[in-house]
């Protein structure tokens, strides 16, 4: 654990795990590689749309897009300064200039045909 790990709030504690299980399940099953770059956002968005398109149901990707929202917050955390907060076991990020944000929802969305994980990180980071 470095310093800034040990100094984040408690309210990251499960998203930060949510995004390394993620990163780790598709490194091994899909031999995607996830660097928490902004970059790599394209490749979810992409998986996702994969997903959808597959027909998977809901209930069997629920957790996958959790993990994926969970990472997209952790790259613009780690880009912007950005924390984590949570509400009524909801999480969402508030980025250095007051602005909210809930990744975890855009990757609902995105599984929906109506998000995109990518240009939410890009909006958070202006």
């Amino acid at each position: 654990m470095n310093a800034t790990q040990a100094t984040r709030p408690s309210a990251a504690t499960k998203p930060v795990r949510w995004a390394a299980d993620a990163v780790a399940t598709m490194r091994e099953g899909a031999r995607l590689r996830l660097d928490y770059s902004a970059q790599s956002l394209w490749r979810v968005d992409r998986m996702i749309e994969e997903i959808r398109r597959d027909g998977a149901p809901y209930d069997a990707v629920g957790t996958v897009l959790r993990g994926f929202g969970a990472y997209t917050g952790e790259v613009v955390a780690r880009h912007t300064g950005a924390e984590w907060w949570e509400t009524g076991g909801e999480h969402w990020l508030r980025t250095p200039d007051g602005r909210l944000w809930d990744p975890v929802e855009e990757a609902r969305r995105c599984y929906a045909g109506d998000g995109s994980l990518r240009l939410l990180c890009r909006e958070a980071m202006r």
